[in-house]
């Protein structure tokens, strides 16, 4: 099993910055990739960033140029820095864990942090 556990998330002006951390224990397996996906009120999860599983990152093009998607290998750990924070950013911020596996074991989620960006 892989359990994945957020912080960094709460309250910020707009246009300030918070960092999420997404930390992997368990069963880490070695062809995987990680992200990040957000949820608003009355909306559907949306992707926010991730690794492809070659290392690469996409973004959504609401986030491009404010989000930058890190991670630390040797922890298991991603990051999402979140700068130029707007009131629409505001959601239940998830982390991801794809398995890339054939066959694979699917999405692994975590319980979610919020952000709430208010004035």
């Amino acid at each position: 099993q892989v359990q994945l556990v957020e912080s960094g998330g709460g309250l910020v002006q707009p246009g300030g910055s918070l960092r999420l951390s997404c930390a992997a224990s368990g069963s880490i397996f070695s062809l995987n990739a990680m992200g990040w996906y957000r949820q608003a009120p009355g909306k559907e999860r949306e992707l926010v960033a991730r690794f492809t599983v070659g290392g690469s990152t996409n973004y959504a093009d609401s986030v491009k140029g404010r989000f930058t998607l890190s991670r630390d290998g040797s922890k298991n750990t991603a990051y999402l820095q979140m700068n130029s924070l707007k009131p629409e950013d505001t959601a239940v911020y998830y982390c991801n864990l794809r398995d890339y596996r054939v066959p694979s074991t699917g999405d692994y989620w975590g319980q979610g942090t919020q952000v709430t960006v208010s004035s």
